[in-house]
């Protein structure tokens, strides 16, 4: 019964200690520049840069005019809201059930993903 009770208690630490993680990785409200890796050419940014605004739970990646981009300066390259999927990469959602999508990132249909660590978003 105590082995039971001080298993649990280590499993609920250790789970704190990963959602504080988790959570820090958030950036606060602002605007930022990250690189565009793209998926296609293994993740490599190729130089390329994006501008992404995060205010609250709501995120915008907006094209900063930087070499390898075909749009204009200022256009939409993604927005929506800052999701934790089910395998712990942050994404841009559209809906909070975004959570549990099938694919994520990469060149697939579902949301994008966005390293908050490494001042990345990915797209195909």
């Amino acid at each position: 019964m105590i082995k039971q009770m001080i298993n649990r208690i280590i499993l609920l630490i250790i789970f704190g200690c990963y959602i504080n993680l988790v959570s820090a990785q958030k950036p606060k409200n602002g605007t930022y520049t990250y690189q565009i890796a793209f998926e296609e050419w293994g993740g490599k940014s190729l130089g390329t840069t994006c501008t992404v605004i995060i205010k609250g739970d709501k995120i915008k990646v907006l094209d900063n005019g930087s070499r390898g981009l075909m749009g204009t300066k200022g256009d939409v390259l993604d927005s929506g809201i800052i999701v934790l999927h089910k395998s712990g990469k942050w994404i841009i959602g559209h809906t909070i059930k975004d959570k549990n999508a099938k694919e994520i990132g990469g060149c697939s249909d579902g949301p994008t993903v966005i390293d908050f660590k490494r001042k990345k978003w990915r797209t195909c």
